[in-house]
Parts: C-alpha cells; sequence; structure tokens
C-alpha cells in the first residue's frame, strides 16, 4: 500500500512539473518579436487597428498593404478582466501605423492562433 502511494506521488508530480514547464516555454513577454500576417479582406479580428474613418480623421492613411509583413515589437503585457491578455505592439521600424498611430492593442493569445500575427 506504502508502495503504491509513494508510485502514485511520484508519478503526479513529474506531471505537474511536466505542465509547469509547457506553459513557461509558451509564454511571450515584453521585448518579443513578431511579425504582421496577411489576412483576407484586411478583416483583423484580434489586431485592433483603428477604423478608417478614425485613421483618416488623424491625418492618416488606412492602406493596409503598409502593414503587412511588418516586423513588430511587444512593448506591454496586461491581463484584461476577462482574463485575456492584451499585448501594446509598435513597429520596430519607428514609424507609425498608417502614419498616426504608435501603438495598437492585440488580443495576443487569440491573434497568435488565428495566425495574425506570426
Amino acid at each position: 500500500m506504502m508502495k503504491t502511494s509513494i508510485i502514485t506521488l511520484f508519478f503526479c508530480t513529474f506531471l505537474a512539473l511536466n505542465n509547469f514547464a509547457q506553459k513557461n516555454s509558451e509564454m511571450v513577454k515584453v521585448g518579443d518579436f513578431f511579425t504582421i500576417a496577411k489576412v483576407d479582406m484586411n478583416n483583423y479580428k484580434y489586431i485592433k487597428f483603428p477604423k478608417d474613418n478614425f485613421i483618416i480623421k488623424k491625418n492618416g492613411f488606412a492602406d493596409y498593404t503598409n502593414i503587412v509583413n511588418q516586423k513588430v515589437k511587444i512593448t506591454a503585457l496586461k491581463e484584461n478582466k476577462k482574463g485575456k491578455i492584451q499585448a501594446t505592439i509598435q513597429l520596430t521600424s519607428g514609424r507609425s501605423f498608417f502614419k498616426s498611430y504608435k501603438s495598437i492593442q492585440v488580443d495576443l493569445k487569440n491573434a497568435l492562433a488565428k495566425k495574425e500575427l506570426i
């Protein structure tokens, strides 16, 4: 009986440590780099680009071809009330998105899963 308990305890500890190691390897941190992928019809759902009319009001150009394949850097991470991780990204070139927005918000987990960020 004691031998079975020790083996069970060892096995559970092994699984817990294995699970912990996987979560840490998947974590994204401030300073990581990604690339904005091309999405059909510029329908970015998880990268929170402003609507075209707001871009134009700030004297910007609502042209998504300049955004595709651009490298971005994560500058901030925070968790919202629903438990989703929101990241703030900036272009690594130092330019602004659409010549009017220095940074953009991203629902990081879903953007990575749906290949909006690669």
